[in-house]
């Protein structure tokens, strides 16, 4: 059981990195490079982006890592060493991953339905509205993910920190 507890922190912890470098790197790259493009290309290249992210890997990380916080608070209540203070911390860890999930469902999700729903580019007639509609509210929401996804890796990578410190009553 300790092994298995173990491997499911573990796991909790690369997905949730995953997803914590993914929405970094939007924040701190993708979008800024995005910015300096031209409307259409803007426009052009997230709907593609958004097209591409739906994959099994994108989504084996975003929604594998707030299944295996919970398979990880669930191994630790029923039986981990690490006591209150490890399931603390998956707890926290839950609660920021989950606050991802609804970010991106409530406000990222709607806004690139709208991006797609504005047509291809090759039809568009107004690429500074359709722009103006989605950019500065994706960017905003997209950092608080970021930060939000970022605070769920440290939290679950401080929970595995501490089970591995302390060994399990099983």
């Amino acid at each position: 059981m300790s092994v298995v507890r173990m491997a499911v922190l573990f796991g909790a912890v690369v997905t949730t990195g995953l997803g914590a470098g993914l929405f970094y790197s939007y924040a701190c790259s993708v979008m800024p490079g995005l910015a300096r493009a031209d409307d259409r290309t803007f426009v052009d290249a997230m709907q593609r982006i958004n097209v591409a992210i739906l994959n099994g890997w994108f989504m084996l990380s975003f929604l594998g890592s707030l299944a295996l916080i919970v398979l990880a608070a669930v191994l630790e209540w029923r039986g981990g060493g690490g006591g209150r203070t490890v399931l603390l911390w998956i707890g926290a860890a839950g609660v920021f991953q989950l606050a991802v999930l609804v970010i991106t469902g409530a406000v990222n999700v709607p806004l690139n339905n709208t991006l797609a729903a504005a047509g291809s580019p090759d039809r568009i007639t107004d690429f500074a509205a359709v722009r103006d509609a989605f950019e500065a509210t994706w960017v905003r929401w997209n950092l608080v993910r970021a930060l939000a996804s970022t605070a769920s890796f440290a939290c679950v990578s401080w929970a595995l920190l501490l089970a591995a410190r302390t060994p399990a009553a099983d």
